[in-house]
């Protein structure tokens, strides 16, 4: 006979936090968000890699490109590249992250002596930079021989086909610095010499990066900006089963931090052989999250497989269909309090400390909390990404309004069998996920900002200000379908239009 659950499969939505004490301890800017993104042992001094907010992007085509994976690891979490597209392309990506060094910015405009000022102003107009580095190459890293800015030509007086060497400040005439300069040490130089941008050199005269002024007020801006030892920004990259062998090396070699098996359900033995191939290659180097499960057998499986961090949750994203065309997952809040007693369990018995991702399920920011209370480390979200000026999607106009376009790995459009690998044949069978837009919402820092000082603001409600203590001291009920009804406005007209929180 097979086996049935007694309690029903439930959603966010059918809980809500039950208020602690708020001490004067209690204040939004005095909430930790930081989080553990990989597996550690009891006893070590700190997670390997701590995110400073419990949020990544989903690996999907219309959310996780370089763009917001810069975007977002200014704001202190990480992107996961999406794997849906060749190796050479995913590679690349990721190599454009790591070379955007923070405030070190490898050059994208750059020029001969031989070309024109035509040539300045066409490249202007597709990039929108401003400065233009002159190389022997018209390389980002050749041999420096000047720059050119806005300040070095005006079109009223000059022809587009004048020769940038006659009106370019040549290399003799720039303030420059060597490859060991220090942010600070380069910023003092820009300050000292009243420069808008300072090129760091090579010890030949390559040209390695710029320093713009511009950037100084903007790293300023963003003091939980996610770097590696070398100021780099923190990326991940998604992987599947089936090309590994070749994907993973690829994405090493071009600085990926992280990776994560892409699978819409990972008991399988197909991301036990990922796995195993990679700590054979990499050993412990390596970090690699899998999943996605939805109870504590998968979670137990992954994590014995050596996983670094387990997704929890099937059929929860908006786009997915999964549960409708296979009728398989769990309601997100049941699966993820399961996961996390298996975890909680886990590092009893072992001394290592497997972190958890909720996937799928968040549709207003107070689901945020509800995950973190019911013991999620982070949050992996790909709808609430998706509606930024930052993701890759066109934005378009529709009924009057701005959306954005969204697509799931599941359906026609992305063509990600990968992702669905049974073993079977090499394409999709149908689909599990479908096309659709998105309410447009601006950038993606104005809302990331918003949406965690209300979980920061939640967490003090509750009595803590750290995400360990809210895991540890939280108290939910569920709520009947009639509480649902009256937690929102009701029994009223409204007088105009009025902005929810949906995200």
């Amino acid at each position: 006979m097979a086996f049935y659950y007694e309690e029903p499969s439930r959603t966010f939505s059918e809980y809500l936090l039950i208020p602690g004490y708020t001490s004067e301890e209690c204040v939004p800017d005095r909430v930790s968000l930081k989080c553990p993104l990989v597996k550690y042992r009891k006893g070590e001094e700190e997670c390997p890699i701590t995110l400073n907010i419990p949020l990544v992007s989903a690996i999907m085509q219309s959310v996780s490109n370089d763009t917001l994976a810069v975007a977002l690891a200014r704001e202190g979490g990480i992107s996961f590249i999406y794997g849906s597209q060749t190796i050479a392309d995913e590679a690349a990506m990721v190599a454009r992250v790591k070379n955007k060094k923070a405030g070190f910015v490898v050059s994208g405009s750059n020029l001969t002596p031989d070309n024109t000022l035509g040539d300045v102003l066409r490249l202007k107009e597709m990039n929108g930079f401003s400065t233009v580095a002159i190389t022997e190459n018209a390389q980002p890293n050749g041999k420096l021989l000047g720059i050119v800015t806005s300040r070095d030509y005006r079109i009223s007086r000059m022809t587009e086909d004048t020769k940038i060497r006659e009106f370019m400040t040549p290399l003799e005439k720039l303030v420059t610095a060597p490859a060991n300069t220090t942010l600070k040490e380069a910023n003092d130089i820009i300050w000292d010499n009243k420069l808008n941008s300072l090129p760091i050199v090579d010890d030949r005269g390559n040209l390695m990066y710029f320093v713009f002024r511009k950037d100084y007020a903007e790293h300023k801006e963003y003091p939980l900006c996610m770097m590696d030892d070398e100021k780099r920004y923190l990326v991940g990259a998604g992987i599947n089963s089936r090309d590994y062998m070749d994907r993973i090396p690829a994405l090493v070699d071009a600085g990926a931090d992280v990776l994560c098996i892409d699978s819409s359900e990972g008991f399988s033995i197909w991301q036990k052989r990922t796995i195993d191939w990679v700590r054979a290659e990499y050993g412990n180097k390596v970090r690699i999250g899998a999943g996605n499960v939805v109870d504590k057998d998968g979670f137990r499986f992954l994590a014995e497989c050596g996983a670094d961090f387990v997704k929890v949750g099937i059929g929860g994203g908006s786009i997915c269909i999964t549960r409708e065309t296979k009728g398989i997952g769990r309601g997100q809040a049941t699966a993820l309090i399961e996961v996390a007693k298996a975890r909680d369990e886990y590092y009893k018995e072992t001394g290592v400390y497997v972190p958890i991702c909720s996937d799928g399920g968040i549709v207003y920011d107070h689901h945020m909390t509800l995950a973190l209370a019911m013991g999620a480390d982070f949050l992996m979200l790909g709808r609430y990404f998706a509606r930024f000026d930052e993701s890759p999607t066109d934005k378009l106009m529709i009924n009057g309004q701005y959306v954005k376009e969204y697509w799931g790995e599941g359906s026609n459009r992305a063509r990600n069998w990968q992702r669905y690998d049974l073993g079977g044949k090499n394409n999709l069978a149908f689909e599990e996920g479908v096309d659709s837009y998105v309410t447009y919402a601006g950038s993606l820092h104005d809302n990331v900002e918003k949406s965690l000082y209300k979980v920061k603001s939640t967490m003090c409600n509750c009595g803590v200000t750290n995400i360990p203590d809210l895991q540890k001291n939280a108290k939910l009920t569920v709520v009947s379908a009639t509480s649902i009804v009256e937690g929102g406005y009701h029994d009223v007209t409204l007088r105009a239009t009025t902005s929810m929180n949906n995200q």
